[in-house]
């Protein structure tokens, strides 16, 4: 093959300009991006023109990312990488509860609180009962389990985003599970919210018909000792935004029932019941490909 650039053997070409001491995964990988981004540009035939938005569109999303926002990781959810990447490395026994995307909400040391504790600061909301219990593959209870929740408040907005509005760790805790693996927290039934749409991202979703939507939802944080760790969320039933949620977090086994509840301290009560897969399947661990 020759070692000059034509249209047709264009990802050759390239390919064969990885050294041989390159880290072999790298070199699987960027071997594999080349072959699909020219076969890409090929099947639609991308103009001159058309490359230039591309670049202008990749330069100003990394213009906007900051320490408090990414822009690339937005982009990465609503293409639906997100949501692939984790399917593939959290595989677990069909038994065990899934997961979905972290988010970026997500605060390292929330309090530690008691059980049945209320996790709404801002007193706003309609009060919500969550409750349930953490089990293993067996049905077993799992005792010792760290509960860690967050959610949005009644304004569709995360503690993290109002720093001087809410009040701090609003809408968030810790929770233990005791010998029979059971918790219970008040929180509020969450309420949808759109992920930013100010940026290029936001932009192209609009130039796409799609709403910028995520279906209200109860992040869960669950670990413990000897169990992979479970990145999840509950969604609410009945919500509008369920079967187009932007970044496309649903999943059917996750949508919890959420209850009216008369002449009770709570309008509502979610019950929803989690299985974690034991560490040592390693159900989410693909064996890493090597190359010849």
């Amino acid at each position: 093959m020759s070692s000059y650039f034509t249209e047709d053997a264009s990802a050759e070409v390239v390919n064969a300009r990885i050294g041989p001491r390159a880290d072999r995964r790298l070199a699987e990988i960027t071997t594999s991006l080349v072959e699909h981004l020219h076969a890409f540009v090929k099947d639609v035939q991308l103009t001159q023109a058309e490359w230039e938005v591309a670049i202008d569109f990749l330069t100003r999303a990394g213009q906007i990312c900051s320490a408090e926002r990414q822009e690339f990781i937005l982009l990465s959810d609503v293409l639906g990488v997100s949501m692939l990447v984790d399917a593939i490395s959290h595989r677990r026994p069909p038994s065990a509860t899934p997961s979905t995307v972290f988010g970026p909400f997500h605060v390292e040391g929330a309090p530690v609180r008691p059980l049945g504790a209320d996790i709404c600061l801002d007193g706003k909301g309609e009060p919500c009962l969550f409750e349930g219990t953490v089990r293993d593959l067996d049905g077993r209870p799992v005792e010792g389990a760290c509960i860690d929740v967050w959610s949005d408040n009644a304004d569709g907005f995360y503690d993290v985003q109002q720093p001087d509005v809410q009040p701090r760790w609003n809408n968030r805790g810790r929770f233990l599970t005791g010998a029979d693996g059971r918790y219970r927290f008040r929180g509020i039934k969450p309420t949808p919210y759109p992920i930013p749409d100010d940026g290029p991202v936001g932009r192209m979703l609009g130039h796409l018909g799609r709403h910028p939507y995520r279906p209200a939802h109860m992040h869960f944080l669950v670990t413990a000792p000897g169990y992979e760790k479970l990145v999840t969320h509950t969604f609410v039933g009945e919500d509008a935004y369920l079967g187009s949620d932007a970044v496309f977090g649903v999943k059917e086994s996750l949508i919890a029932p959420f209850e009216r509840l008369e002449d009770a301290d709570t309008l509502w009560r979610s019950p929803y019941d989690f299985v974690l897969a034991p560490a040592d399947t390693r159900d989410g661990a693909l064996p890493r490909p090597t190359t010849p």
